[in-house]
C-alpha cells in the first residue's frame, strides 16, 4: 500500500509539472504572436488606423466597417450588391466607411498569395493616393479572379492601381508586398458573428451591430441607418 501510495504522489508530481509546461509553452506561444503582431510595419498614411487596419473613407456619422478578401467570391457578390448604394452615403455624408483589407483565403491561389498580396496592396494605394482606395477596391472586385486560380499578378494589380489614380511610386510596395505582416497581423481580428461564434467573409459591421447580409441594402443596411 505504501509502494502503491509513492507511485500515485509520483504520478501526480509528473501531471502536475506537465500542465506547467504546458501553461509556460503557451505563455510563450501568446507572448510570440503579440511581439509578431507589434512588429508588423503599418502604413503612414492618415486614413490608415494603425491599430485596427481601417482605411477610411469619408466623414459621416454612421461608421460601416467592411472585412474583405479580394479571392472571396461572396466579398465580390457584397460589393456588386452594396457598392454602389455605400458609395453614395458617403458622398453624401451619412456614412464612414472602413475598409479591411484581410486574408484568409490564401490557400485557394495555387501558392501565389493572392489574397495578401491585393490586401497589401490596397495598403500601398493608401499610402499613395486616397483618394484611389475605392476606385482600386471597384477594379480588384471588378476583375476578381475565381478561386482556385492564380488570381492577379502583381503587374495586374499595379496596372489596376495606376488606373484608379495611383502614381508610378505604388510599383516597388506592391511588388514587395510591402503590409503582408501588417495584413496578417488585421486578419486574425475580423469579429465573430455573435450568433454562430464563426469567422467569415464578409463580415459587415455598421455602428458595431454585425450585419446578417440577405445582399439587399435596401433590407441591411438603409433601416439602420442614423
Amino acid at each position: 500500500m505504501a509502494a502503491a501510495r509513492r507511485i500515485n504522489w509520483l504520478a501526480i508530481s509528473i501531471t502536475a509539472g506537465v500542465v506547467v509546461i504546458v501553461v509556460a509553452i503557451a505563455a510563450v506561444a501568446v507572448w510570440m504572436n503579440r511581439q509578431a503582431l507589434a512588429l508588423a510595419e503599418s502604413p503612414g498614411a492618415a486614413v490608415v488606423n494603425e491599430e485596427t487596419g481601417a482605411i477610411a473613407i469619408g466623414d459621416g456619422p454612421n461608421v460601416l466597417d467592411e472585412y474583405v478578401d479580394f479571392m472571396c467570391p461572396f466579398c465580390g457578390q457584397y460589393h456588386d450588391s452594396f457598392g454602389e448604394t455605400v458609395s453614395g452615403l458617403v458622398e453624401d455624408g451619412d456614412v464612414t466607411l472602413n475598409i479591411h483589407p484581410i486574408a484568409i483565403l490564401d490557400s485557394r491561389s495555387q501558392g501565389t498569395q493572392f489574397s495578401t498580396r491585393a490586401a497589401s496592396a490596397m495598403y500601398c494605394v493608401a499610402d499613395d493616393n486616397p483618394d484611389a482606395v475605392y476606385p482600386f477596391m471597384d477594379a480588384l472586385f471588378a476583375n476578381q479572379p475565381n478561386e482556385n486560380t492564380a488570381g492577379l499578378d502583381n503587374d495586374e494589380i499595379i496596372g489596376y492601381a495606376k488606373d484608379a489614380g495611383a502614381s508610378d511610386a505604388v510599383e516597388s510596395c506592391i511588388e514587395d508586398v510591402e503590409y503582408a505582416d501588417f495584413v496578417a497581423a488585421r486578419t486574425q481580428e475580423i469579429p465573430a458573428n455573435p450568433s454562430t461564434g464563426n469567422v467569415s467573409t464578409p463580415t459587415v459591421v455598421l455602428n458595431d451591430e454585425y450585419l446578417n447580409l440577405t445582399m439587399d441594402p435596401e433590407v441591411d443596411l438603409l433601416p439602420k441607418l442614423k
